[in-house]
């Protein structure tokens, strides 16, 4: 109840009055039935923009870090995650990526719609980074479609370490629907996984029209802060040649 109306009467007036983001291609979401919505992230804002405009809650897997902050900025966030249907999961220790996948799981096995961010944290520098498996492993587990996202201007509107955001037009694109069904007995394939992944990041990235980097986002920030490690080249899209991108761009 508390997140229909956090929704309704709080965020989706004030960020349709603020933003005025323009929306394409809702009719690829489903109107009942679990489904993951697999999206680029490049700001904060992406938490809570996307999400509010689309009609059916969208469950999203928050770092514990969000819901356990003290004082009153601590609270504020706590309370903010909750209000938009954040789950917490703890990111530390080795049974990290299990708890996600059984956490994100149990939200599919319910009917839900489950917003992933395949990258596993916001891009740096606006480019489009290499996706990790776990999307896939969901995607294969469940039997759920996997609807590509995109967000478009939200890394001008509020880049990482931006406390307020800027007024810019904000996009956001919904893809069609993605079906692995062919797939269906290899999650355990790592090849498969990556393979999967892969499909999904390039759909994003043709959503997007994002420059990509075929490496870890944490790595490429990593290696920026290390001295004289050159930021990773832009490749020519997720499981992609160079070659490919001539025959991408006519298809």
């Amino acid at each position: 109840m508390f997140y229909y109306f956090f929704k309704n009467v709080v965020l989706i007036p004030l960020l349709r009055w603020v933003f005025r983001p323009k929306v394409e291609g809702l009719h690829h979401l489903p109107r009942n039935g679990a489904a993951i919505i697999a999206g680029n992230h490049l700001s904060f804002s992406d938490h809570f923009l996307m999400p509010v405009m689309v009609k059916r809650r969208i469950r999203f897997l928050g770092k514990m870090e969000y819901f356990t902050g003290r004082g009153v900025k601590g609270k504020l966030i706590a309370a903010f995650f909750r209000g938009i249907g954040a789950i917490p999961v703890d990111r530390s220790g080795k049974e990290a990526a299990q708890a996600a996948l059984d956490t994100g799981l149990g939200v599919l096995g319910g009917g839900e719609l489950l917003g992933i961010y395949p990258e596993g944290t916001r891009s740096h520098d606006g480019r489009l980074y290499k996706g990790k498996v776990g999307v896939a492993a969901m995607a294969l587990k469940s039997g759920a479609p996997v609807i590509p996202c995109a967000m478009i201007g939200t890394f001008e509107a509020q880049p990482t370490g931006k406390l307020l955001p800027r007024l810019v037009p904000i996009r956001i694109r919904f893809g069609e629907p993605l079906d692995f069904s062919r797939y269906e007995g290899m999650e355990d394939h790592r090849a498969v996984l990556r393979a999967v992944t892969d499909e999904i990041m390039y759909a994003i990235w043709r959503l997007s029209e994002q420059e990509y980097v075929d490496a870890y986002a944490t790595e490429a920030r990593a290696a920026l802060r290390a001295v004289g490690s050159p930021a990773p080249a832009p490749a020519a899209g997720p499981g992609r040649r160079d070659s490919d991108v001539g025959r991408s761009a006519a298809a």
